[in-house]
């Protein structure tokens, strides 16, 4: 039987502390072993209670606790994994500058595996030169240190400081897990454009034409980009119910042609386009001004004309140095396997790179993993290896980031 991840969850004294219960849940649920180490301030938010019934772990703040075990120096050298879900600034400076005077900041300072800090503050407080100092020592050792999410805060302040929604918290820590030097800041100071799921073209007020993608890859690419530096901004078309990733600037569009309007609107001055839509090919030629009833006689052939390739388009009207990154999905069929349709297409489109997923029998759309393989316009091709969406946008972040150089 292997043996789960075993994962320390530090939470910090905020009001964002309510949340780590669900990052705790989400954790525990996929499979990781997980000890809670609170901070004094952080059971004034949530009771020790919560996290003990949650974890199946016994809460301690203080070194002094369970002495003989040297839980101070054991639990950070076991870990596989620490996050800090919140990270207040006060957290972060402690742990920027050494301190050690508690059971959170002294696991921080044993721990050698990957640590990932999930940020939430007022925006003064984040904004503040201390606090951006901090995090920029963090960084430079090797912490993940989120940017946080922009949004309401505590009282009727808004802006960025917002704890990062705690699926997007998990996501990233799993990628941590398959692959510890998946967060690089190597896109900082770089504009990319991500689309993301699937158009929809309207045959009547109430039906459309559509596919099953649900924009869970489109996300990851966005959310592991905005973690590695880049401004991004996302051209969503239909998804799953998805929550927009934190620092990312999103756009919604319905249709083909509506995806076609925002993303040409959204590439002016971007470094890099990733077209990861699942853009209809075709729609009714016409709409139905009321609902297509149901009679007696078969319905009248439905006419459909050709989208705009966008894709096509975009390299077609690129900037100069501008990098554009396609996708496709593909089944074999009797002329050819899946990468021979890939190869075809990616000479087609003429575009810099192209991912390729096997679709079909439960794979690609749907589902929270993926595989594949990028193809270059350069020859190169490389196995994009089983695991998390997240996981894959990292690869493909790998391969953009040096051709932008």
């Amino acid at each position: 039987m292997t043996t789960p991840p075993s994962v320390l969850l530090g939470v910090a004294g905020g009001i964002a502390a309510y949340k780590s219960a669900e990052l705790l849940r989400r954790l525990t649920e996929t499979g990781h072993s997980v000890r809670v180490l609170p901070t004094a301030s952080a059971l004034e938010f949530v009771g020790a209670a919560t996290f003990e019934a949650l974890s199946g772990h016994p809460v301690h703040t203080g070194v002094f606790a369970d002495v003989p075990s040297v839980p101070h120096v054991k639990l950070g050298q076991q870990a596989d994994l620490v996050v800090v879900a919140p990270a207040t600034a006060d957290l972060m400076a402690r742990a920027a500058h050494g301190r050690a005077d508690d059971l959170l900041t002294a696991a921080l300072l044993t721990a050698r595996c990957p640590v990932l800090f999930a940020p939430a503050m007022h925006t003064e407080m984040w904004e503040h030169p201390a606090t951006r100092a901090n995090v920029a020592l963090l960084r430079e050792r090797g912490v993940v240190v989120l940017e946080p999410a922009s949004g309401r805060l505590t009282g009727r302040d808004t802006g960025p400081g917002r704890l990062p929604d705690p699926a997007e918290i998990a996501e990233l820590a799993r990628l941590l897990l398959e692959r510890p030097d998946a967060l690089p800041r190597d896109l900082a100071g770089r504009r990319v454009v991500v689309s993301a799921g699937g158009t929809r073209e309207a045959l009547d007020p109430v039906r459309f034409l559509g596919n099953r993608s649900s924009g869970r890859q489109g996300y990851a690419l966005a959310r592991v980009a905005a973690q590695r530096g880049a401004h991004v901004t996302l051209v969503a078309a239909h998804t799953a119910d998805l929550a927009a990733p934190a620092s990312v600037d999103v756009v919604r569009a319905g249709s083909a042609l509506e995806l076609r309007e925002a993303v040409l609107a959204a590439v002016k001055g971007a470094d890099a386009v990733v077209m990861a839509a699942a853009v209809a090919d075709f729609r009714p030629v016409a709409l139905a001004e009321h609902k297509i009833k149901k009679g007696s006689a078969d319905p009248d052939p439905l006419a459909l004309t050709t989208n705009p390739d966008i894709l096509a388009e975009l390299v077609r009207e690129r900037e100069p140095g501008q990098l554009v990154v396609g996708f496709a999905a593909e089944t074999g069929d009797a002329s050819g396997d899946v990468l021979h349709h890939a190869r075809a297409k990616l000479a087609r489109k003429g575009c810099d790179l192209l991912v390729v997923n096997a679709v079909g029998e439960g794979k690609a759309f749907e589902t929270p993993d993926n595989a594949g393989w990028l193809l270059g316009a350069d020859g190169s091709e490389s196995v994009l290896a089983p695991g998390s969406k997240a996981l894959l946008a990292s690869r493909v972040w790998d391969a953009v980031a040096p051709r932008l150089s």
